[in-house]
This record gives structure tokens, C-alpha cells and sequence, in this order.
């Protein structure tokens, strides 16, 4: 998660919700093709992590994310996430 942190937009005002479990929703209801609302209570409201999963795909958050993990390899390789 640490290396993952700085892709992370500032938080401005208000404190933002705990970004390892909005995430961790995320690729939650990603993985096994959900809908927003049938997301597990312990990831938080769905409304969270769907307004989260938008404001970061529409910036491109995601998917810098992926090449600065794979940037961060000496060698060219795919890089995945473990999902389990």
C-alpha cells in the first residue's frame, strides 16, 4: 500500500475515508463482477466506493497506478494485483 500512496489524490477540507479500504472494495466488486450496492458492509457505503471508483477513473489515477508499479521493475513484465 505504500508504494501505491503517493497516486493517491490530496485530501482537501474534509478527511477522506481510509483509502486501503475503498480500494480494497474496489477491486472487490471488480473481481466478481458485482453491482455497487451488493458491495460488502465491511468495505463502507457503496455510494463511496462507486463516487471513488469514478472520480479516479475519470482521472486517470488507476491507471497511473499500473505503470508506476511496473515502472518500478527493472525488466519488462506484465504486473498484476493478486485479487485473493
Amino acid at each position: 500500500m505504500a508504494r501505491l500512496e503517493p497516486f493517491f489524490p490530496r485530501s482537501h477540507g474534509k478527511p477522506r475515508v481510509d483509502d486501503r479500504r475503498v480500494l480494497s472494495g474496489i477491486i472487490f466488486i471488480n473481481r466478481n463482477g458485482l453491482r455497487w450496492r451488493d458491495a460488502p458492509s465491511e468495505y463502507g457505503p457503496h455510494k463511496t466506493l462507486y463516487s471513488r471508483w469514478k472520480r479516479c477513473s475519470e482521472k486517470g489515477i488507476f491507471a497511473r497506478m499500473m505503470v508506476g508499479l511496473a515502472s518500478s521493475h527493472s525488466e519488462e513484465k506484465t504486473v498484476m494485483i493478486p485479487s485473493h
